[in-house]
């Protein structure tokens, strides 16, 4: 589904806001998006939905990270399965390191390894997911933090343009 800012801009609240449960499922972020409206322009909504996604705390940043499946893991949700597809098809040595470095991950901050998996390779995901390993903890933060703002804006760029022209 496209529709474009003026469109999303003019939706029902509990549309929108469904709407943009597929883009990060934290209610809050959802909501707070919405309640900016309107945009007025595409740059604008997708501004402020990273900024609002950067900015999830505690509770609200569970919701949002559980709306994440593990890399190398089955997900039920389309984006996850069309971000993650290089992985499907990766050699079972890389999804094995892969499913050792979640479970290390998870262990040492307490969440799911967040990365925008889309245009990456499977052996490109390890190597990141490596490398976060030797972060801090506030470190780690930061970059996950980084991860979920831009994984919601491609998520949102896809849903939403800036004209009914560019649908087309």
């Amino acid at each position: 589904m496209q529709l474009t800012t003026a469109r999303f801009d003019a939706m029902p609240e509990d549309e929108a806001v469904a709407l943009l449960l597929d883009c990060c499922s934290s209610r809050t972020w959802a909501h707070s998006v919405v309640a900016a409206r309107p945009f007025g322009s595409r740059t604008v909504l997708l501004t402020t939905a990273a900024a609002a996604a950067e900015n999830l705390d505690g509770d609200d940043l569970a919701d949002a990270l559980a709306g994440h499946p593990r890399i190398g893991e089955r997900s039920e949700h389309a984006a996850s399965r069309r971000e993650q597809s290089a992985v499907a098809t990766a050699d079972a040595d890389i999804l094995d390191r892969l499913a050792a470095g979640n479970r290390e991950y998870e262990e040492r901050f307490g969440h799911v390894y967040l990365v925008r998996a889309a245009g990456r390779t499977a052996p490109e995901l390890l190597e990141i997911l490596e490398r976060r390993l030797d972060n801090d903890p506030e470190t780690e933060k930061a970059e996950m933090r980084a991860a979920l703002a831009e994984i919601t804006r491609l998520r949102l760029e896809r849903i939403v343009t800036e004209t009914a022209r560019s649908r087309a």
